[in-house]
Formats: structure tokens, C-alpha cells, sequence
């Protein structure tokens, strides 16, 4: 049986969600494809800027209700011990993905916006028009949002580049019982990697890394690797001696891939991590899922009222809205993380930061945006 609608989703995760809702507000009729039920947790760092606060309230979105736990410093450590810690412009807070990505489907649910739990399996695109496959249906829009993850099938059946070449990352996430302060988010050196720290709501305790595969399967287990390699790290090593496990097992994702992709492929406006994947250093990829969202609104309800007059104005419209707002910050997050990498260069980099903080906050800069305002 065929469906048709105006605006497909595919993935409903932040920057889908975000979409959907964005779109039902604008009259605009949406089916989002999600093959996941909730609520769920993902391998995420769970910190989010103050930037989207604007745009959530536009959204009708009570945030605030799920207690998230407000965040004001970032403290900064390195494998040889030193640290430096300054405010946030904005300040963000924590929500785990379990929680907010739940609280956004049931507004969907709530607003009567289609929902599908099924699997996408193919995207076609002729005539102007998509047709999209999954394991039950088919479904036929003048667009799609691809808003599936960092990697999927989908990618290697739309033969993107990235998705053939190998990256060398892993990432593990748990949450734990611990007295860390609230109001820090922190991110720690370690050979190999890096990690974040900080508090979400119920006052549980996010911990996220990104390690060197290789560096990784040398160890037995993840406890192994964490005692041999990210104990280096005096500042982890006391959290983590520290620290409850509450998850059963943590969460492990693979070949997590930074390079660079496409906001536009095939027709296809992707957005969230689907369209670029910040490293994890720069810690603010949920708010740049939430404004990727932001954007393809805007300029889908544009076109779609004639204010944008060809599907080719829309896409090259799009790109360069999504590179003036985002390809610095993927950029910065690239050049951060491959020197960061070099424990040479981390030592010298502490010492400079220490003696020009304000280098760091202008770090900082270039990884956030401005307070998302939405001017229709």
C-alpha cells in the first residue's frame, strides 16, 4: 500500500523530532520513519547549549519540566594532569537522550503527527518527486529529510563517500551515581581520546568517550581499557574510581566517522549528524542537530509557499546556510581533535590556554552558535 505526504522524515532522533514538530506548526503535513521504539538510550554526551532555549519555546517545548540540570563552567584537563576551567558564554544543560528524545515523541504523538516505527530500506528519488521503501510500506513525498544517525544502510544503498572509508573511532556511554558538581560539563585528554563528563536530570552522571579502536582491542574488556589507559588521566581516574555504574553494560557504537559529508545528497536535505558529525570535543552536537532542524524548516516552508521558486534554489539555499552556520564548527572540531591527539602538542597547548584563557572561550565561540530566534 502506497502513502503519500508532503514532507518525509527519516530517523527520530533530536534533529528529526525537532523537524517534525517545527513542520506540524507550519501547517505542513509529515510522516517520520523511525525504527526504534521509546524511550531509548544512544552513545551521546548529553549537553546541550543555551542556544536552542529561544526556539524551543517558539516549539511550545516545557523543557524545564524535565528537570535538566543547569550547566555555567567547562573544565578542561590533559593526560599530563593540568586543567583550566572558565564559564560558558551561554551555558547549556544536561538531558539524556533517553529522556528528551522521549518528551519529543510524545508531543508528536500528542499534536496527532504520524509516527511510523518501521525501517527504511530504500530512497528513490524521479519525476520530482521520492518514493521511500521500508520493510512494511512505501511512501511518496516531494521531500525527505534523511535524520538517521551518524551511519546507516541507507547510507551505503545512497553511496555516500564517507561510508566507505574506515574510521579508527569508538564510542562508550554510561551513566552513574556520582557527587560530581552540576554545574561543570568537563572534557578530559587521554592517549587515544578524549572524554566527557557531566550531569543530566535525576541527578545521574553522563559519561562518554571516544577512543582509538586499535588503541582499544588491545584490552580484554572495557574495564581494562579504562584502567590502563584512561586512568592516565589523574582527573579521570578519580571520577571513575568515583563514580556508580548504573547501566547494566555500557553502550558501544563504531566506526564513527567525522569527515566531511554532504548537507544536500541526491536530493535528499539531511540534517543533525546525518549531514555532519562534530568530534565530541567540541561537545555541543545536539544543539547543532536541534538548529540543522531549524534551518530545513524554514526554508522547506518557504518553498513550499513560494518564496523559494525551484527544488534547485532550495538545495543550494540550504547548503549555504547549513556551511555558513556549521562547516566552521566541524572544521574547528577536526583541527582540535587531531592536536589534542598529540600528546607533544598537549602539553604546550595547556600551557598557552593558561596563560591567555581567553583563547579558550573564543574556542568555545567558534563551536557554538547565537540563541536561535525564529523571525515567521
Amino acid at each position: 500500500m502506497q502513502s503519500e505526504t508532503e514532507i518525509i522524515i527519516i530517523g527520530g532522533g533530536l534533529a528529526g523530532l525537532t523537524a517534525a514538530l517545527h513542520l506540524h506548526k507550519l501547517g505542513i503535513p509529515v510522516v517520520l520513519i523511525e525504527k526504534d521504539i521509546y524511550p531509548h538510550h544512544k552513545v551521546c554526551g548529553e549537553y546541550i547549549s543555551n542556544e536552542v532555549l529561544p526556539y524551543f519555546e517558539w516549539l511550545g517545548l516545557a523543557i524545564e519540566n524535565l528537570k535538566p540540570t543547569f550547566i555555567s563552567d567547562l573544565l578542561f584537563t590533559s593526560l599530563s594532569g593540568k586543567s583550566i576551567q572558565t564559564k560558558l558564554p551561554l551555558g547549556g544543560f544536561g538531558l539524556s537522550r533517553y529522556t528528551i528524545d522521549h518528551y519529543l515523541y510524545t508531543e508528536l504523538i500528542k499534536r496527532n503527527i504520524r509516527v511510523i516505527h518501521d525501517r527504511a530500506m530504500q530512497i528513490n528519488f524521479a519525476y520530482d518527486q521520492f518514493t521511500v521503501e521500508t520493510a512494511n510500506n512505501t511512501y511518496v513525498a516531494p521531500y525527505v529529510i534523511g535524520a538517521y544517525g551518524k551511519r546507516s544502510a541507507i547510507d551505503v544503498k545512497l553511496n555516500r563517500q564517507f561510508i566507505h572509508k574506515q574510521s579508527p573511532y569508538l564510542a562508550v556511554k554510561a551513566h552513574y551515581k556520582s557527587d560530581f558538581p552540576n554545574h561543570i560539563v568537563s572534557l578530559h585528554n587521554f592517549e587515544g581520546g578524549y572524554c566527557g563528563v557531566s550531569k543530566v536530570e535525576n541527578n545521574r552522571l553522563n559519561i562518554c568517550y571516544l577512543a582509538d579502536y586499535e588503541s582499544f582491542k588491545k584490552h580484554k574488556n572495557i574495564v581494562a581499557y579504562q584502567e590502563n589507559i584512561l586512568y592516565k588521566n589523574s582527573h579521570l581516574k578519580s571520577i571513575l574510581e568515583n563514580a556508580e555504574n548504573l547501566f547494566e553494560s555500557p553502550l558501544t557504537i563504531s566506526q564513527i566517522s567525522f569527515q566531511a559529508k554532504e548537507p544536500v545528497y541526491q536530493h535528499i536535505l539531511m540534517i543533525g549528524d546525518t549531514a555532519g558529525l562534530i568530534h565530541p570535543l567540541c561537545g555541543n552536537g545536539m544543539a547543532m542537530a536541534i538548529h540543522g532542524a531549524q534551518l530545513v524548516s524554514v526554508l522547506l516552508h518557504q518553498k513550499l509557499e513560494g518564496k523559494i521558486t525551484s527544488r534547485t534554489a532550495l538545495e543550494q539555499k540550504y547548503t549555504a546556510q547549513w556551511n555558513k552556520e556549521f562547516k566552521t564548527r566541524l572544521k574547528m572540531g577536526r583541527i582540535l581533535s587531531a592536536l589534542l591527539r598529540n600528546n607533544k602538542f598537549d602539553g604546550f597547548a595547556m600551557n598557552t590556554l593558561s596563560r591567555m584563557p581567553f583563547l579558550l572561550k573564543q574556542m568555545i565561540k567558534q563551536t557554538h552558535g547565537k540563541p536561535i530566534h525564529i523571525s515567521q
